[in-house]
């Protein structure tokens, strides 16, 4: 019987440390909700913190829905195409073969989703 313990224990723990460890695009899923806006002109602020808080994004296996006020949510696909550290760039192909995106993303330390727009605007963004 201890020789079986002193075998499965180790295997056990191994099976552990290696299920906690998700993939970038595995660490993304869920619906995420806007929360803050940063480096946006002062005279934009209050705008863009309004803006920021009805802002949704919902990623569900290969899927992403982008909901963004006074539009129509928009539906595609999405994909992490690089990895650094904990920054990731991230591939939106829209339906209909209307084109693609690519985003930076990260996620900080204390979970929240900081997704960098092309002019330097990063949404930060918490799980719903």
């Amino acid at each position: 019987m201890r020789e079986r313990a002193v075998f499965v224990l180790p295997l056990l723990l191994a099976t552990l440390a290696t299920g906690c460890n998700k993939s970038p695009r595995d660490k993304l899923q869920g619906k995420w909700v806007g929360e803050d806006v940063q480096h946006v002109h002062p005279s934009q602020l209050a705008r863009a913190q309004g803006w920021v808080k009805q802002t949704h994004l919902e990623l569900n296996g290969n899927n992403a829905t982008v909901s963004v006020p006074a539009e129509e949510p928009r539906s595609g696909s999405f994909k992490v195409a690089k990895v650094e550290g904990s920054d990731m760039e991230v591939v939106f192909t829209r339906k209909a073969g209307a084109g693609e995106d690519r985003s930076k993303m990260s996620i900080a330390d204390d979970g929240k989703l900081h997704w960098t727009m092309d002019n330097g605007v990063v949404l930060v963004m918490h799980r719903e």
